[in-house]
């Protein structure tokens, strides 16, 4: 059996390529429909990989395939690139706690448990990448972490890195009803937006601190974790990941993110349908949620499965999340499919499960489309992905194969219910625990 064969009958012929060779010897699929998410689809293509990174995307007779390579009829199946969730709580969250409002210095990889069931079933539903977060009952609840799916013993080996080898990741702030509680906790919108600016002009200070001691020990302020992550985020090195949902809460972010300069990605957005110009002039990219049993919080009462049209039409960036558990993983298309069946165009509606939350994330040098030198993460489909009837067949990270559903142990992942027979607890948005929140 080769590392790369295919499920449901496809047939790989191998050209001297020995299974322990799969890294290095190039893998070229052919027959196959590729839908690269930049450009048009292809329906008779070719796609190659080595080394972990993808080689060659064109039409079959006009692609060249290397020499040695092996080739593996695809016959008609479908392969895109894996899909990035920018939003997800999977393993076993654990982040801020009931001791302030706003707690930038917790980082949510400290509280991963990378044996974690959900782990599984993302790769099931095709994810590749995701954004975890700690939960929103805080104005600012945590450092989240950008993870890739591979199969790992400890989270390390799944987080991202960047040139110096620092975790890549964003930092989580929310708005509306979650946060509003007994105090210490503010417990109105007012007092919240108030205590968000205290913090970040006590970032600002001690950033200008930093900037007069220029390194010198004697000169350096006392190390406060906290305003260290706040000052990532006033130069830009850190995107804020924020959850709101009403248009009145919207608009409190974006006057936050013009007043202290941030970067911002807007999460869920209920109502952001009714402000998509302001957020569309404001050039905030929109992490959406669309729920088809809707229920929960009254301030997402006015959800609309027309927002990703709506944001779309108004020149807008949109990607989809999970939030998973709220949207199981392994339904990650449905969230899409709602989206273009509401009005969103079939390319927008592709490119954000995709290269949208590849952007959002600062990553879509690596991941997020089919081209030349980028990580080889795919999925492989047997039908349409937008339509019910199509299974993931097959899940790549970097070239290595993550999940197959021909082998009986990931199938029952694909397929079965609450954990797939693993004990996992489901949590609520509105369960007082006090440790999750979506």
């Amino acid at each position: 059996m080769f590392p790369h064969r295919l499920g449901l009958g496809l047939v790989a012929v191998a050209l001297g390529a020995s299974p322990l060779a799969a890294q290095t010897t190039p893998i070229a699929y052919e027959k196959v429909r590729l839908i690269p998410i930049v450009g048009d689809e292809i329906e008779d293509g070719v796609f190659v990989i080595q080394d972990g990174k993808i080689t060659a995307v064109g039409p079959r007779g006009n692609t060249d395939v290397p020499a040695n390579a092996e080739r593996i009829d695809a016959g008609g199946k479908v392969i895109m690139p894996g899909l990035i969730c920018t939003h997800s709580h999977i393993g076993g969250i654990g982040g801020a706690d009931g001791s302030k409002p706003i707690q930038p210095e917790i980082r949510i990889y400290d509280s991963l448990n990378v044996r974690d069931p959900g782990f599984i079933r993302a790769r099931a539903g095709g994810l590749t990448t995701l954004n975890i977060m700690p939960g929103s009952g805080h104005l600012l609840s945590g450092q989240t972490v950008y993870v890739k799916l591979r199969k790992a013993e400890k989270i390390d080996d799944m987080m991202m890195y960047d040139a110096d080898g620092k975790p890549l990741g964003g930092i989580k702030m929310a708005n509306g009803t979650n946060s509003q509680k007994k105090p210490p906790f503010p417990g109105t919108r007012g007092k919240s937006a108030a205590l968000v600016r205290e913090k970040y002009i006590k970032a600002r200070e001690y950033r200008e601190k930093l900037r007069k001691a220029a390194n010198d020990p004697d000169k350096m302020p006392a190390r406060d974790l906290g305003l260290e992550a706040l000052v990532e985020v006033l130069d830009g090195k850190r995107v804020v990941h924020h959850h709101t949902h009403r248009h009145d809460d919207i608009m409190t972010v974006l006057r936050l993110a013009k007043e202290f300069k941030f970067r911002v990605v807007l999460h869920h957005i209920s109502e952001g349908w009714m402000v998509a110009d302001e957020i569309a002039a404001a050039g905030a990219p929109c992490s959406i949620i669309l729920v088809d049993s809707p229920g929960g919080k009254l301030e997402a009462s006015r959800l609309s499965f027309e927002t990703g049209a709506i944001l779309e039409r108004a020149g807008a960036k949109v990607a989809f999340h999970t939030d998973d558990w709220i949207t199981d993983s392994r339904l990650f298309f449905r969230s899409a499919a709602l989206g273009m069946r509401a009005g969103m165009s079939r390319a927008g509606a592709l490119r954000a499960l995709t290269l949208a939350g590849a952007e959002m994330l600062d990553l879509q040098d690596r991941i997020g489309s089919l081209e030349i030198g980028k990580d080889a993460d795919y999925i492989i489909l047997d039908g349409d992905p937008f339509s019910v009837y199509t299974k993931v067949l097959e899940t790549y990270i970097e070239g290595k194969k993550v999940f197959d559903r021909t082998d009986p142990n990931d199938r029952l992942i694909a397929v079965g219910g609450l954990g797939a027979g693993v004990e996992q607890r489901s949590y609520l948005c509105c369960q007082d625990d006090g440790e999750h929140a979506e």
